[in-house]
């Protein structure tokens, strides 16, 4: 498989993006999109989530709105997708490492916001959608 396959980081750095769509966001948050990878990025805590995947912004625009789920709903998914997301990347015998390639930094205590849950969620549902992976 590719190495675009996980195509999903979250890290703690700033980095630079060249010109391109500003999709929403709250003033403090900014969300782009260029082609298929979409970046949301925070200056103020100093965190970015980069998700590189193809299709994944066509399947999002077919799911349930912005606002459906509230955001306790989110975070606590996303604690359980990424606590077994990383104990999957951390057995690269037993999972395949192509899919599972990089830590994913994801702190309980840190308030990223609706944007960024909503957005997290999403991606590992469309993981496990697209990877028949169950999480």
């Amino acid at each position: 498989m590719k190495k675009i396959l996980l195509a999903f980081a979250v890290i703690f750095l700033i980095c630079c993006c060249s010109q391109t769509k500003q999709l929403a966001a709250s003033p403090d948050v900014e969300t782009v999109l260029k082609n298929d990878t979409i970046r949301i990025a925070n200056d103020s805590l100093q965190y970015e989530v980069i998700i590189i995947e193809p299709g994944f912004e066509s399947w999002l625009a077919t799911q349930k709105p912005r606002n459906y789920y509230s955001l306790l709903y989110l975070e606590n998914h996303n604690i359980r997708f990424v606590t077994e997301y990383n104990n999957r990347v951390a057995q690269p015998y037993r999972y395949d490492p192509n899919l599972y390639e990089m830590r994913i930094d994801y702190s309980s205590t840190i308030n990223y916001g609706y944007e960024v849950n909503y957005l997290l969620y999403h991606y590992f549902m469309y993981f496990q959608f697209r990877y028949k992976q169950r999480l």
